[in-house]
């Protein structure tokens, strides 16, 4: 994590020297700010991945003499055959037009994405792939 945490580090040290010249050349306080906030998200998460980098014991990825096998093993269950991401993804879109459209498209689009994101989480809880 260390890697991760310098490049996060090194991203709010570019925030700060373009907060700075972006300050003199605009004296547009929105913009500062913004920038001001990038630059206090970037070094808290650089701080944090440091922080709990050095707590944990090493990854396969920030060893440098390491080798290919160290880094197999199961990395997690990933559904080959689902649906739901699909579905998730056009109620979010129906959701976000109704933003440009109106008021009672984003109302139905909240449900429809309520109910797909469900469905999307237990869809192994029920049916032939229940555990």
């Amino acid at each position: 994590m260390k890697v991760e945490g310098w490049l996060f580090l090194g991203c709010g040290v570019f925030f700060i020297g373009a907060d700075i010249v972006y300050w003199y050349l605009s004296y547009d306080p929105t913009g500062t700010a913004a920038l001001a906030l990038s630059v206090g998200l970037a070094l808290l998460a650089g701080f944090y991945l440091l922080f709990t980098g050095r707590r944990m014991p090493m990854r396969p990825e920030d060893d440098n003499e390491g080798e290919i096998i160290q880094g197999t093993g199961e990395l997690g269950f990933f559904s080959p055959h689902s649906w739901w991401p699909l579905w998730v993804a056009a109620a979010a879109a129906f959701t976000a037009l109704g933003f440009a459209i109106g008021w009672w498209m984003v109302l139905i689009g909240v449900m429809a994405l309520l109910l797909t994101a469900i469905g999307f989480v237990f869809e192994y809880y029920r049916g032939h792939f229940s555990h």
